[in-house]
């Protein structure tokens, strides 16, 4: 099964660097030298890392074959995307692989309502939201924090929500609140 590991950015320099958002918990195996990665767009891959750092906080990768700013510069926006064998899990067990998210029931902590399904988890900069698809249409987004979503629960397929006040009930009337959204 393929993996989005990272989302390349701006190119760093002029000897064909780029920064990456890091969109894996374990970026040491996954973007480490040597490692193959597809590309979203496929055609700008595959790419392979010759080398990283870390720079002021963000990561520095260098692939192999990419010399230029111009060429890194090209890369930008493109999803670096590993094959990850669908049965391996997380080696910390608190956290979770989007597959393994997605399709899972979202019920509250409160009195166990089921609100939705898990359509998707989106990695926003700083901040992982829930994209809960919700059963009269339209979809919730919640923020994957421990304190919104304080159990995952994978052998019984759900996801327990303690969302706070307007969170679920706006988003349920269809009205887009932007709370939660990182905004």
């Amino acid at each position: 099964m393929q993996l989005v590991v990272a989302r390349v950015g701006r190119a760093h320099g002029i000897k064909g660097e780029v920064t990456v958002e890091v969109r894996t918990d374990e970026p040491e195996l996954r973007l480490a030298p040597g490692e193959v990665l597809t590309t979203e767009p496929a055609g700008a891959g595959p790419l392979t890392i010759e080398s990283g750092r870390v720079q002021s906080g963000r990561l520095v990768l260098r692939f192999a074959g990419v010399r230029t700013r111009d060429a890194a510069e090209s890369l930008r926006n493109t999803l670096l995307v590993a094959e990850v064998d669908p049965d391996q899990l997380p080696e910390d067990p608190e956290e979770f692989y989007d597959h393994q998210l997605v399709g899972l029931t979202v019920v509250t902590a409160r009195d166990g309502t089921e609100v939705g399904s898990v359509r998707e988890v989106s990695h926003l900069p700083g901040q992982d939201l829930l994209v809960v698809a919700l059963p009269g249409g339209g979809e919730a987004f919640v923020p994957f924090v421990e304190a919104i979503v304080p159990e995952v629960d994978l052998e019984r397929g759900r996801v327990v929500v303690d969302p706070p006040p307007g969170l679920l009930d706006l988003e349920e009337k269809g009205e887009a609140t932007g709370e939660g959204a990182g905004a």
